[in-house]
């Protein structure tokens, strides 16, 4: 359990307002909320980061996801909703457990992610596709 606040929860050292469970991921409530009703969806396994979670393990996750997310939809009847995930310091993470952002979306709330996007070059988009494609293990089943 170490310190990581997230296993405390999941080991009920401390305390959390808990909306589900599952036989691999818990949702409550942030305590730090972008919008009132804002969940966390954490792993009961220690991952650092999304890359780090089993996948036997993923289908559980993405199934607590999409049932908090629902809640959320049905209960609090926002007109849009996010779910993210930072991974990495560079990328936002503060708590070193990877987890799912569920946030209900107005359209008033002037929460903005602000994007510079970019465009390959020539052969660029190609030259990315087979680095990635290489990188994919070929004992991965897709449909």
């Amino acid at each position: 359990m170490g310190t990581c606040i997230f296993c405390k929860i999941i080991g009920g050292a401390s305390s959390a307002e808990v909306l589900y469970k599952n036989d691999h991921a818990v949702a409550i409530l942030d305590i730090n909320p972008i919008h009132f009703g804002h969940v966390l969806v954490i792993p009961r396994t220690h991952a650092l980061t999304f890359v780090d979670i089993p996948p036997s393990e993923l289908p559980d996750i993405i199934l607590a996801t999409h049932v908090v997310s629902r809640a959320i939809v049905d209960s609090l009847d926002p007109p849009g909703f996010n779910i993210f995930s930072n991974n990495g310091k560079v990328a936002g993470q503060s708590v070193f457990h990877f987890h799912f952002h569920i946030t209900p979306r107005y359209a008033d709330d002037k929460i903005q992610f602000v994007l510079k996007l970019k465009k390959y070059g020539e052969r660029e988009m190609t030259e990315y596709a087979s680095r990635i494609r290489k990188a994919i293990p070929a004992d991965v089943h897709t449909p």
